[in-house]
C-alpha cells in the first residue's frame, strides 16, 4: 500500500525492515477523492497528514478575483501536508487533479514516530526540506526563465520524481493535467500554454498525446530547461 512512500524515502537513505513495519502500521484509514475535490482545505485544522497513494494533487492559493495559482504538484508517495502537523492551521488548499487514493495518518501516530524513531523523523524532515527546495526552483523558473524553459523544467522534474516511484515507462509518463491546469502552474494564459507546448513539440523535445508525455531527447531537454536535479537530493546516504 505504501510502496511509493518507501521508494521515495529509500531514494535518500536506507530504511530498515523495522522502520518499514512502523510506517505500514501508521496507515489505518484510507479515502478516495474525486478530481476537483479538496484533499485538504484552506483554513482547516486537520488532525492527520495525507499520504498520496495514487493520483495527482496540487497545492494552490486563490486570489481575490478567483484566479488560482498552483504552487506545487504531488504524486504517489508524497505526504501532501506533512508540514501541517507542526503548523496546525492550513494557509492554502490541496486539490485532487485526478481521482486520488490517499492514506490518512493520525498526528498521534506521527508524534509516536518523532518520539521513538529519530531516523524516520529525520527522513520526514528531509521530505519537507525537499518540498522547500522544489518551491525555490519553481520561483526561479517563474521569475527568470522563459515560459518554454519553465515548462521544460517542470517536465524534467516530474519525470525524475515519477521515475523514483516507478511510475514511468521508458521515457514516457502519465501527465493527466489539462492545459488549463498547467496554465495555473506556470501563471500564464491558456493560449500561451498551448503555443509553448507546440513549440516544444516542433523542436522534437517531447510529445504530449492522450495525457502521456514522451521525452524524445532527454539531454537536450535538460540543457534547454537548465535542469539540475541536485535539489531533489537523490543520493542514498546516512541522514
Amino acid at each position: 500500500m505504501i510502496e511509493s512512500l518507501l521508494l521515495n524515502l529509500e531514494s535518500h537513505d536506507v530504511v530498515s525492515e523495522a522502520e518499514k513495519a512502523l510506517l505500514r502500521s501508521m496507515v489505518k484509514q484510507e479515502k478516495r477523492f474525486a478530481a476537483g475535490e479538496d484533499l485538504v482545505s484552506e483554513g482547516s485544522r486537520p488532525g492527520h497528514s495525507t499520504l498520496l497513494l495514487d493520483g495527482f494533487a496540487a497545492r494552490y492559493k486563490l486570489v481575490d478575483d478567483g484566479r488560482r495559482q498552483i504552487t506545487s504538484l504531488h504524486i504517489s508517495g508524497d505526504f501532501v501536508d506533512l508540514h501541517a502537523f507542526p503548523l496546525k492551521l492550513m494557509d492554502h488548499g490541496i486539490v485532487a487533479l485526478t481521482p486520488c487514493h490517499v492514506a490518512l495518518v493520525k498526528y498521534s501516530d506521527l508524534k509516536h514516530i518523532t518520539e521513538t524513531s529519530p531516523h524516520l523523523t529525520r527522513l520526514f524532515w528531509l521530505d519537507t526540506l525537499i518540498d522547500g527546495a522544489i518551491h525555490r526552483e519553481w520561483i526561479v523558473a517563474m521569475g527568470r526563465k522563459s515560459k518554454k524553459a519553465h515548462i521544460a523544467h517542470l517536465i524534467c522534474e516530474l519525470y525524475v520524481r515519477l521515475h523514483v516511484v516507478r511510475r514511468t515507462k521508458g521515457q514516457s509518463f502519465d501527465f493527466p493535467l489539462t492545459q488549463a491546469e498547467l496554465a495555473d502552474v506556470i501563471g500564464i494564459s491558456l493560449v500561451h500554454v498551448n503555443k509553448t507546448i507546440q513549440s516544444l513539440r516542433k523542436e522534437n523535445l517531447l510529445t504530449w498525446t492522450n495525457h502521456t508525455i514522451t521525452i524524445l531527447d532527454w539531454d537536450r531537454l535538460m540543457e534547454f530547461a537548465e535542469f539540475d536535479l541536485m535539489y531533489l537530493n537523490l543520493s542514498v546516504e546516512p541522514r
